[in-house]
């Protein structure tokens, strides 16, 4: 029986500066723990932290992994390190609950490295890309995997340059709009007027963002040969939930005064 699974391969951007790298060592340790309270009603979920600033995801569903990586890029604490993250979904022979995945060798894995080092490479970089397996015998979506890359790749550059014109509060009420899903309570929370939120939310794009976020999680959950709309229901409720209560942790008051 197939499993349908996706996976990310993170690295975060100038890592290797000095007197930042324990600290960001120390972080991602944070973040590992954070992914699994995340994923802790919504099926299995390895996470690796290996060597330097790395991580590496495998879960269940087609559009689980994508999510988790947007979710953590818009909380992450080193505006000057950001992560990005390669990309890969499809079906595995094997049972995910019992994958070992610092010696798990499959084509899935090859595609998220082949994409994370596409982004690594670029001198304006990305934060996500997909790379998916090639033509294969099936009647499923693989037999036009391909153009769905070229699909989400092209969905994902046109988000990334609306996202890098974001200032920092406009970048901050995408944020908090996100997880809270109300003007008036990322106005409350900020201190702003919802007339002022509006403004911010309008100039920064970001219902036109998140819209993008949430279409290509729909395009991705459509793919799968079992339905998994209440799972990704359930995770992003969950996330949501995660960060709320601690959203003075994850927006402090420093960063959502200025």
């Amino acid at each position: 029986m197939s499993n349908e699974i996706s996976v990310f391969i993170m690295d975060v951007s100038r890592s290797s500066k000095k007197n930042v790298g324990s600290e960001l060592s120390a972080y991602l340790q944070e973040v590992v723990v954070n992914l699994k309270d995340w994923t802790e009603k919504a099926g299995p979920i390895h996470v690796s932290h290996r060597a330097g600033d790395e991580l590496v995801v495998v879960c269940r569903g087609y559009a689980t992994a994508y999510t988790l990586a947007f979710y953590l890029s818009r909380i992450w604490k080193y505006p000057e390190h950001k992560p990005y993250f390669g990309l890969s979904f499809g079906e595995i022979d094997d049972d995910i609950d019992s994958l070992n995945i610092e010696t798990w060798i499959h084509p899935l894995m090859k595609q998220a490295r082949k994409a994370n080092e596409i982004l690594k490479s670029q001198q304006v970089r990305m934060q996500f890309r997909f790379a998916l397996p090639g033509l294969s015998n099936g009647n499923s979506y693989e037999v036009f995997s391909k153009q769905f890359e070229t699909l989400f790749n092209t969905s994902l550059t046109l988000k990334q340059e609306q996202i890098n014109e974001q200032t920092d509060i406009q970048s901050l009420v995408c944020s908090l709009y996100l997880i809270v899903g109300q003007q008036n309570k990322v106005s409350k929370y900020l201190g702003r007027t919802t007339s002022t939120i509006s403004s911010h939310m309008k100039k920064g794009k970001a219902e036109l963002i998140l819209n993008t976020f949430h279409d290509i999680v729909n395009v991705l959950n459509s793919l799968e040969q079992n339905t998994a709309d209440h799972q990704i229901a359930t995770l992003q409720k969950n996330i949501r939930h995660e960060i709320t209560n601690r959203l003075q942790e994850y927006f402090p008051w420093e960063r959502s005064s200025k």
